[in-house]
C-alpha cells in the first residue's frame, strides 16, 4: 500500500484509536481499502504516561493494515484544541489575515507563542466569520513526536469535531435544514450545528468515562473492572419501570448509568439555545448520533425522548465505496464512529470544507525540506557547469565586477538621504508598535475576566448551591503554609481600603498595613499582608464564598463541581511545583478553605463554603 493515490487517516481519541486506508477512484471519489481499531482504557482521574501505549497501538494498526511507514494524516481530540468563532467587520481581504491575528491573540486562552493554530473563513454570505483552533505546542509536538517514532511520516493535522464536520457536509450534502450532530467519546461529547453552510461546535464534559467512573463509584471496582462491567452488561434504563422490567443487578447498573447521563440532554437543550441567540441559528429538526459513548443499549431512545427530535445513527459511509476485503460485520458496528477518518481522507482528495491545518515544528521543517530538494539539485549542476566555464570568463567577469564597484558607489551616494528618512520612520514606527503592544496586553487582561466568569458560571451553576462572594487575591501561596498554621492564613483581597473597612467586610480578609507596621521588614510569608497600593496589584488566585444544600444525588456538591471544574478549566490551574520541582496536584482538602457539615445558625437553610482557586497566569487590577 504504498501507492501514491492512497491515502492513511488516524484518529486519536481519548481512549479508542482508529485507522483507514483510502484509495482514490478513477472518479476522484474515496475507496475503503482497510479499517481497525483499538482502546487502551485508564482512569482520566490519574495521570499516566500515555506515550508507550499510544504508539503500541498506532504500530500494531500499521502492521495489520501494511501501511507502516507510510505518510499519515491524524487528528487530535476536541478536548485537547481550543475552538471558536468570531465574526470579523466586513474589511477588504488583504486586512483580514492582521484582524485575524489580532482576534487570536484576545480569544486564545495563552500566549500566541505558546501555541499552534490556524483559522479558517467560513461559508457564510451574510457576514464575515471565521473557525480559530489553536493547540499548545509542547502537547501537539509529543504527539507527533509519538506518531514518527512509531514509523509515520505526518502530513496533516486536523481537530476531531472539524473532520467530523467535512465527512458530513460529503455525506449529506448542503440542506437548509438545521442538524445536530452528537458526537458521544470517552472525555467529551462534542455538539456539531450545521445549516446550510453555517457550522457551529461546542464540548461538553460528558462521555463514556464519565459512566465508567460512577460505575466504579457505585460498586468500589477499579475503573478497567468498571469499564468492562460496562461493555457486557451495561445499558441505559428509559424509567423505571423499564428498569424494575431488568433482572435485579442489570436494573440497578442501567439506573447508575442513566443518572451519570442524565446531566447531558440539558447541556444539549442549553448549548441550543445559545447557538439560536449568539450564532442566529434555528433549533435543529434532525439529530445524528456518532461516537463510541452512542453504543450502550437506548442511548437513541434516552435522547430521543429527552430532546423530542428524531435521531438516527451518524453514516460517513454513505459515498464512500468499501472494498470487498473489509469485515462487514465490523463496519456494521463501527460505521458510525468512522466519520473523523473519512474527514481526514477528504483532504487528499481536496474536497474538505474545512482546511485547519495545525502544523507542528517537525511537519513544517519535513514540508520545508521537500520545497528545498528541487533547489539543492538545481544548484549542484549549476556549480558543475560553472566549473568547466569559469576559466574562459574570468577576465570578463573581473571588468564586470569593476563597473558593477563604480555603479554601487554611485548608487550608495544617491540613497544615502533616503536611508536616513526611512531610519527616522522606523524609530517612530518602532514607538507606535510599543503603544499598540500596550493596548493589546490591557485588552488580554480584560478578556481573560470574561473568562473565569464564564467557567466559575457555567461550573457553579446548580440547584443545591449557591456564590456569595467573588474576590481577586494576590500572592496567594497555595502550600506555603503548615498544617499548624493553617489557622492563622491571611486571604490577600485585590480591592480598595475603604471597601474591606466596611460592614461587609469578612473577618478572614485584612485590611492593609500601615506604614509603621514594625513587620514591614520581615519575610512575606511571615507578615501579615494587605492590599498592595504602591503598585497595581496583582492577582493570582480567585476567593469563592458561598452555602450549599443537601443533594440527594450527591453527598458533597462543592466537591462535585470542583471537580467538574478541575477536568474543563483553561484559566484556573490546580497544580504547584514541589521542594524537587515536579508539579503536584493540588488536593480538594487544599483548595477548600472551608466547608461547613452543620448549620452555623439556628434556622440556616444551608452550610457556608469558602475555596480559593489559583489562576494560571496572574492578572493585573487596573
Amino acid at each position: 500500500m504504498s501507492d501514491s493515490k492512497t491515502i492513511v487517516s488516524l484518529n486519536l481519541g481519548s481512549q479508542k484509536i482508529s485507522m483507514a486506508v483510502f484509495d482514490v477512484s478513477k472518479s476522484g471519489g474515496l475507496i475503503l481499502k482497510g479499517y481497525d481499531s483499538d482502546s487502551h482504557v485508564y482512569d482520566p482521574s490519574v495521570e499516566i504516561n500515555r506515550d508507550l501505549k499510544l504508539k503500541a497501538i498506532i504500530v500494531d494498526l500499521a502492521k495489520k493494515l501494511k501501511v507502516s511507514k507510510s505518510s499519515i494524516r491524524y487528528a487530535i481530540s476536541g478536548q485537547s484544541a481550543f475552538t471558536r468563532f468570531v465574526k470579523l467587520p466586513m474589511l477588504q481581504a488583504e486586512n483580514i489575515e492582521q484582524l485575524v491575528m489580532f482576534e487570536a491573540q484576545q480569544n486564545v486562552p495563552y500566549s500566541i507563542n505558546e501555541v499552534i493554530w490556524d483559522y479558517e473563513m467560513m461559508e457564510n454570505p451574510s457576514e464575515k466569520e471565521v473557525v480559530i483552533v489553536a493547540v499548545k505546542s509542547d502537547s501537539l509536538n509529543e504527539i507527533n513526536t509519538t506518531i514518527t517514532e512509531s514509523g509515520l511520516t505526518p502530513l496533516e493535522v486536523d481537530v476531531a469535531p472539524l473532520a467530523l464536520y467535512n465527512a458530513y457536509r460529503f455525506s449529506y450534502g448542503v440542506s437548509d435544514e438545521s442538524t445536530l450532530i452528537i458526537d458521544i467519546g470517552s472525555k467529551t461529547t462534542n455538539l456539531l450545528y450545521v445549516e446550510g453552510t453555517r457550522f457551529f461546535t461546542r464540548s461538553i464534559s460528558i462521555g463514556g468515562a464519565s459512566i465508567t467512573s460512577a460505575i466504579a463509584k457505585e460498586y468500589s471496582v477499579s475503573f478497567a473492572d468498571a469499564e468492562h462491567h460496562k461493555i457486557a452488561n451495561g445499558m441505559i434504563a428509559l424509567n423505571g419501570e423499564h428498569a424494575e422490567s431488568m433482572e435485579d443487578s442489570v436494573g440497578a447498573l442501567s439506573m447508575v448509568i442513566s443518572n451519570s447521563l442524565a446531566r447531558l440532554p440539558s447541556e444539549i437543550s442549553r448549548t441550543t439555545n445559545y447557538y439560536r441567540s449568539q450564532q442566529g441559528g434555528n433549533p435543529p429538526k434532525k439529530v445524528l448520533l456518532a461516537g463510541g459513548g452512542s453504543n450502550l443499549p437506548f442511548t437513541l431512545e434516552l435522547l430521543q425522548e429527552k430532546l423530542g427530535l428524531p435521531i438516527e445513527f451518524f453514516n460517513p459511509l454513505s459515498k464512500v465505496t468499501i472494498d470487498k476485503s473489509i469485515d462487514i460485520q465490523k463496519l456494521q458496528t463501527e460505521a458510525h464512529m468512522m466519520g473523523e477518518l473519512v474527514g481526514l481522507a477528504l483532504r487528499g482528495i481536496s474536497k474538505a470544507a474545512l482546511n485547519i491545518d495545525l502544523v507542528p515544528s517537525a511537519i513544517e521543517e519535513f514540508r520545508a525540506e521537500k520545497k528545498r530538494r528541487p533547489y539543492f539539485l538545481s544548484a549542484a549542476v549549476l556549480l558543475i557547469v560553472g566549473f568547466g566555464i569559469n576559466a574562459a570568463f574570468q577576465a570578463l567577469s573581473l571588468q564586470k565586477a569593476q563597473d558593477r564597484n563604480r555603479t554601487l558607489t554611485e548608487t550608495r551616494e544617491q540613497i544615502t538621504p533616503v536611508e536616513i528618512e526611512m531610519r527616522k520612520l522606523l524609530e517612530a514606527e518602532k514607538s507606535s508598535s510599543h503603544t499598540a503592544e500596550t493596548y493589546i496586553k490591557l485588552d488580554d487582561q480584560h478578556a481573560q475576566w470574561f473568562q473565569i466568569l464564564d467557567e466559575l458560571t457555567g461550573t457553579f451553576s446548580h440547584q443545591s448551591l449557591w456564590i456569595t462572594e467573588l474576590m481577586p487575591l494576590y500572592n496567594y501561596e497555595p502550600v506555603s503554609l503548615t498544617k499548624s498554621d493553617k489557622s492563622k492564613s491571611v486571604l490577600f483581597p485585590v480591592i480598595k481600603s475603604d471597601y474591606l473597612s466596611s460592614s461587609n467586610n469578612d473577618s478572614s480578609l485584612m485590611s492593609p498595613p500601615s506604614k509603621d507596621d514594625a513587620s514591614r521588614n520581615k519575610p512575606m510569608n511571615q507578615r501579615s499582608i494587605g492590599v498592595q497600593k504602591d503598585l497595581s496589584p496583582v492577582a493570582n488566585a480567585i476567593y469563592l464564598k458561598g452555602f450549599w444544600r443537601d443533594n440527594p444525588r450527591s453527598q458533597n456538591v462543592v466537591s462535585d463541581r470542583l471537580k467538574q471544574l478541575r477536568e474543563i478549566s483553561k484559566v484556573f490551574h490546580f497544580k504547584y511545583k514541589s521542594a524537587t520541582g515536579q508539579e503536584v496536584e493540588l488536593s480538594d482538602e487544599q483548595l477548600i478553605k472551608r466547608l461547613s457539615n452543620t448549620k452555623e445558625q439556628e434556622g440556616d437553610l444551608a452550610y457556608a463554603f469558602e475555596i480559593i482557586l489559583p489562576l494560571s497566569r496572574s492578572l493585573a487590577i487596573k
